[in-house]
């Protein structure tokens, strides 16, 4: 089957979640596949499937894992989503490789730090006590060179002030300011989105505290 068959396989497959549990040792193949564009999809495909079934993909992490060491900055990028939907699903299956998302936030290819961002907050939905001694990481891309990235550095702040607004509270000034200095409107309007998301979780313990107390 020529790429160009075998990619439109894929999206036909990956319109079919019902055949998801069942195709994972098949996909799994094509990341040995000559085309970087089958693996890419592959990569794609295996991280949503593992979102959906992470006990079925346990066995193809290590794989995927090896990607991140890839030269090719769609193969790294990848990868890292992979890793991402796959932690959101089942944080243990991924623990070993977790600590080396990190060394991305500084990868010289704009997608590949922004794919750090997008799997990060992926893992954190589920686990944010991960992201406790972490954040300057992401204090840091909120000044990157990219837009794009810079756009989406303020969501992590918004997913783990939904979740753990005392984390994000020592950031709190920080997103204020890059509010105001950004040149960019969405950057501005995700900084603020994260203020709001914190400040209303805050609120919202602090109330239900109360309650307990009064109770």
């Amino acid at each position: 089957m020529n790429e160009a068959d075998l990619y439109k396989e894929l999206g036909i497959l990956t319109r079919d979640k019902d055949r998801w549990e069942e195709s994972i040792p098949y996909v799994s193949t094509l990341l040995s596949d000559n085309s970087l564009k089958i693996q890419a999809k592959a990569l794609w495909l295996l991280g949503e499937m593992g979102l959906k079934y992470p006990l079925k993909i346990e066995e193809v992490v290590p794989l995927i894992a090896t990607f991140l060491n890839s030269s090719e900055p769609p193969l790294r990028s990848r990868a890292i989503n992979a890793i991402g939907r796959i932690g959101r699903g089942d944080y243990h299956l991924i623990e070993t490789c977790w600590k080396d998302l990190f060394r991305f936030a500084e990868d010289k290819e704009e997608t590949v730090r922004l794919s750090f961002i997008w799997a990060s907050e992926n893992i954190a939905i589920n686990n944010p006590e991960l992201y406790k001694e972490q954040l300057s990481v992401f204090e840091r891309l909120l000044y990157d060179k990219n837009e794009k990235v810079r756009m989406e550095a303020p969501e992590i702040f918004r997913v783990l002030g939904k979740r753990r607004p005392e984390y994000v509270m020592p950031y709190i000034e920080r997103l204020q300011e890059v509010s105001q200095i950004d040149s960019n409107r969405v950057v501005k309007i995700h900084c603020l989105g994260a203020i709001k998301a914190t400040l209303t979780k805050l609120d919202n313990t602090d109330e239900d505290d109360n309650i307990l107390a009064e109770n």
